[in-house]
């Protein structure tokens, strides 16, 4: 019954609140809303102990959902450890988000609107995480995409957050439709969606396969390449992730609920509960590897450029995405969770912490506009110091374990391309931490740049907003430390044992613990040398970037416009899909629909029927010599015929 609550209180939230919300006080529709997203972190922390006392699984039925020939679906709640993870971590941040949009949307006219949204978007991740078959994993993945584009779109009378919304639609739509394929193969290949029985039919999909357009497939490699592109499109990797940065548009605490703990890591809870299927696939996992490692480095290039203090937090989530993806792809699924646990902590209170930022300079995101700030603002210095401390891999901190865990796990993986993933992620680590203290430089230390108006307005956020970033700094510098152990050590690993799949040969988690020194320390250093290297850059001699961003300027374009990803995409997909469009629009609805439809057969009737109504005179006498007329045209037809 609790695990019933927990999934279905936020939904009773979004309703209660986005249709009385108005007629409430502002503040009881408040308190109304984040303690109904409060009381479940509180049920999903009970969970997640009876998870780590031991190995605790739970499969609540509540109702036959459909039931159409071969399609039998029940909406049930599934717990285990991987559920479990999930639920604090989505009831955390999005509780903490609740509290801090009360302070950040404070002067916004339409609150509960947004509340509602927030609380929506919660209900649908929450269905997510407790699927227990693929049909309700998937409306729960569409609920998340719908959630999403609400909220980036939410001041919609902006037109870049209308397209903004929109390109995180439409892309995620390219990833879904993979997804969708997926779904089907392993449907039409065991007649079930559901996981359990999916699963333990893996070797009879690894033996079996299917001819398309004259090749032949196998159907277990084929189902988990979909599953994955579905993957791709939802946790913004490369090729799928333009929709990503944009997303920035929406209002600062949806970035932190989209980017920290929510909607981008619904690919990798994906892969990690369908690691039954892709354990048997080394060909994906291999895929898998390289396209993390790849988003990865993309990312961390293009954040080393960007000026905008989201964008530079978005991106590094972009990047830190990759790194989990690799660690699935080594096969390591436990440290891939333990990352997205870790990384949900220190992201949000990047994210909102640069709200605070935001807040105090009057909306201003430029953060060379910036600079000095640590004095003004010491509270939210202090907390994104910690967060960069986290992101960064700083010893101690609870990023520290993890991304070490995966960089390792690349090192010790059997999969093919981790040479190429190890190598990219330790470059990859360097780069995450030279832009990190770029921000940290730029925005709170070094000259200050702010604008004579600005700068006697900037103040310190509220209450309501700081504590949000306390609790994340908390859980940032403790979290990794307390953990580590149940997601990385091998006398823990009973614990995952029904909600993750390990093949014989998988020993990855036990031989990260032997690795080199210098495998185990090389993330540390890079982290150093980033460090130093930014403070040379941005404090010592800051006429060195411009230097730099001068002597390399076509380098610096092609970072700066992002790989050239989005004109690529214009190019080749955008505009010939307007023209199509057009076309379509032109000839075959204008000239063939309308001109047959509408502008032909129906005004040719209307023309004739007004033509015959003109012989509606109303007058006898013309109706007289009409019926003498057709007499004498007849008796003059029969006469003539005689």
């Amino acid at each position: 019954m609790a695990l019933v609550f927990l999934v279905f209180l936020p939904l009773f939230s979004a309703l209660f609140v986005g249709f009385f919300g108005k007629r409430l006080n502002l503040f009881a529709s408040h308190i109304f809303s984040c303690l109904l997203i409060i009381i479940p972190f509180f049920i999903s922390i009970y969970f997640l102990n009876l998870s780590l006392s031991g190995n605790y699984n739970l499969i609540v039925p509540l109702f036959n959902w459909i039931n159409s020939g071969d399609l039998v679906s029940e909406w049930s709640l599934r717990l285990d450890m991987l559920t479990s993870v999930m639920l604090v971590v989505v009831t955390s941040v999005s509780s903490l988000v609740h509290i801090y949009s009360i302070g950040y949307m404070s002067h916004d006219p339409h609150q509960t609107r947004f509340f509602s949204y927030l609380s929506f978007f919660t209900f649908s991740m929450l269905i997510l995480v407790t699927s227990n078959n693929f049909l309700q994993l998937f409306f729960g993945w569409e609920g998340v995409g719908l959630a999403s584009y609400l909220l980036i779109g939410f001041w919609y009378k902006k037109e870049s957050a209308n397209s903004a919304a929109m390109k995180a639609f439409v892309v995620n739509r390219v990833g879904d439709f993979g997804f969708l394929i997926g779904i089907a193969i392993l449907f039409i290949s065991t007649r079930s969606l559901d996981f359990d029985t999916i699963f333990s039919m893996k070797e009879q999909l690894l033996a079996s396969s299917f001819i398309l357009f004259g090749y032949e497939f196998n159907t277990l490699n084929a189902a988990c390449f979909f599953l994955f592109m579905g993957a791709m499109g939802k946790s913004a990797q490369l090729f799928l992730h333009t929709w990503l940065p944009d997303a920035m548009e929406g209002p600062t605490p949806v970035s932190a609920l989209i980017h920290a703990a929510t909607m981008v890591t619904a690919g990798i809870f994906l892969v990690a509960r369908c690691s039954p299927l892709f354990e048997l696939s080394p060909s994906v996992l291999s895929f898998i590897t390289i396209i993390g490692a790849s988003t990865a480095f993309f990312a961390a290039t293009v954040a080393l450029v960007q000026n905008d203090i989201k964008r530079i937090v978005a991106y590094s989530t972009c990047s830190q995405l990759g790194f989990m993806f690799v660690a699935l792809g080594s096969g390591a699924y436990q440290i891939a969770i333990f990352h997205l646990f870790t990384h949900a902590f220190f992201k949000a209170l990047l994210f909102l912490g640069s709200g605070s930022v935001i807040h105090a300079v009057s909306d201003e995101q430029d953060i060379r506009k910036m600079g000095g700030l640590y004095k003004l603002i010491p509270t939210t210095w202090i907390v994104m110091l910690i967060g960069t401390l986290g992101l960064t891999g700083a010893p101690l901190m609870s990023g520290y374990y993890s991304k070490d865990g995966i960089i390792e796990a690349a090192f010790v993986s059997t999969t093919q391309g981790h040479t190429y993933a190890f190598y990219l992620l330790v470059f990859s680590a360097l780069l995450t931490s030279f832009y990190s203290w770029r921000l940290i430089f730029l925005t709170f230390h070094g000259k200050i740049n702010i604008s004579k108006d600005i700068f006697s307005k900037i103040h310190e956020s509220p209450k309501v907003m700081i504590f949000p970033l306390f609790i994340l700094a908390f859980f940032t510098i403790f979290s990794g430390a307390y953990f580590v152990d149940y997601f990385m050590s091998h006398d823990y690993q009973f614990l995952w044992e029904d909600a993750i799949y390990l093949s014989q040969n998988n020993n990855v988690i036990e031989a990260i613990h032997y690795v080199p020194k210098w495998v185990k320390y090389s993330p540390l250093l890079m982290m150093l040398t980033g460090l130093v290297t930014s403070f040379f850059f941005y404090i010592l001699f800051p006429s060195i970037p411009k230097y730099l961003a001068n002597t390399f300027n076509s380098l610096y374009k092609f970072l700066l416009n992002k790989w050239y990803f989005d004109e690529l995409y214009e190019f080749l997909f955008v505009s010939n899909i307007k023209k199509l469009g057009a076309f379509l629009f032109n000839f075959g609805d204008k000239k063939i629909i309308d001109g047959f439809g509408p502008d032909g057969v129906s005004s040719r009737v209307l023309y004739f029927a007004k033509q015959i109504g003109r012989l509606q005179t109303g007058y006898i006498y013309h109706y007289a010599f009409a019926m003498l007329f057709g007499l004498t045209v007849f008796i003059s037809y029969f006469f003539l015929k005689g």
